[in-house]
């Protein structure tokens, strides 16, 4: 176990800026998931604090030890790639015991070695592949191998690289299980890299929203979903993606598309009468009828699309189009009017303007940490 501390990292591949300005602290036996897109930096992070890159200004701190000029085997971290690197020529159980056989991680008997591949191919569903060879197995069975391997080796760090991206939905929903739990067992510390907003929220004690290279916001999943620190962050957590309408503060209230729609200005949002806003209302926060909040809006549903047992409304109200995910058993069909009401403390203020902008707030109510 170990904690990580990376200031002021910043890696460069050309004129392309990977990585910039990263500081953070990762507690001993955190589990800390890094969220962001494609090209968002989130590899090369992980990267870096492996040995793997060389980067070009800042540190890496393992166990309050500096790393940063530290060869990658002597760091004693793990990392799963998403492309899995499997040895063609080896089974799966030799896979698996390769990293128990390096003489850089220690001796482990047979018996050992053993042991810890019953517990982690058990955990990961795949101890009846072990005669198999890469060639043999299915793309989802090797990444739990290539996972495997990983979590077989006793390490102070786990880094974790996409681990689950290749696996199916059933899949992939018990593995967040597992893993969840394989980590709480271990009490290892574990960096997990992901673009999918369900497993940085199920996994993470914390989550650092990473785009073009920055930490946009480190928090919580409860905080990074309550007070997302910016719009960017606010589109990044939820399916369907929250809606964001302009508006105009206007006596305690916030006036939205042709000023038919308004809600509450949510307490210790720093706002006066007249300054333009951006309000960003969660399909899943909006509730069809009238039972919850005093934000209440009516319009027309223009489309109803049925996801199992909810409905993904598409709702035509004051000029402006917002999506709700209602209940199947609403029987909500299109050309229906509605009342919509969103419970005081789900309206969320951003800056206005173009491109991404600032959640409104007091200091009090941020949970934006960065480095900048």
């Amino acid at each position: 176990m170990a904690t990580v501390s990376l200031a002021n990292l910043r890696k460069t591949f050309g004129k392309t800026v990977a990585v910039d300005a990263l500081s953070v602290d990762i507690a001993d036996g955190e589990f800390f998931v890094i969220l962001g897109p494609s090209g968002a930096g989130k590899t090369t992070t992980l990267k870096s604090v492996a040995g793997l890159v060389d980067i070009d200004e800042g540190s890496v701190h393992i166990g309050g030890v500096d790393m940063t000029l530290v060869e990658p085997y002597h760091r004693n971290v793990a990392m799963a790639f998403e492309s899995y690197a499997l040895y063609p020529q080896k089974t799966v159980t030799e896979n698996l015991a390769s990293p128990l056989k390096s003489g850089r991680t220690g001796k482990y008997s047979e018996a050992q070695r053993t042991e810890r591949i019953d517990q982690v191919t058990t955990t990961l569903g795949i101890n009846h592949l072990l005669n198999r060879f890469p060639r043999e197995l299915s793309n989802g069975q090797r990444q739990r191998v290539a996972l495997g391997r990983v979590l077989v080796r006793p390490a102070d760090i786990y880094l974790l690289d996409e681990p689950l991206s290749h696996l199916d939905a059933k899949l992939r929903a018990a593995m967040r299980a597992e893993l969840k739990q394989l980590s709480a067992m271990s009490n290892t510390t574990t960096i997990y890299v992901t673009h999918d907003y369900q497993e940085a929220l199920a996994l993470g004690d914390r989550i650092a929203v990473l785009r073009k290279g920055r930490f946009v916001q480190i928090g919580t999943p409860d905080e990074i979903w309550r007070r997302p620190a910016d719009t960017f962050v606010a589109r990044s957590l939820g399916q369907p993606e929250i809606n964001i309408l302009d508006g105009v503060v206007d006596d305690g209230r916030i006036r939205l598309g042709d000023g038919s729609l308004d809600v509450p200005i949510p307490a210790g949002t720093a706002c006066d009468r007249g300054d333009r806003v951006r309000v960003g209302l969660r399909p899943c926060d909006i509730h069809v009828g009238t039972a919850t909040g005093s934000a209440h809006m009516a319009g027309t549903v223009t489309l109803a699309e049925r996801l199992g047992r909810n409905v993904e409304l598409t709702v035509k109200a004051g000029g402006e189009q917002v999506i709700v995910l209602a209940s199947g058993r609403e029987g909500v069909d299109e050309g229906t009017e509605i009342t919509m009401s969103v419970a005081d403390d789900n309206v969320h203020v951003f800056a206005p303007g173009d491109g991404d902008t600032e959640r409104l707030g007091s200091a009090t109510d941020k949970t934006l940490e960065t480095a900048q």
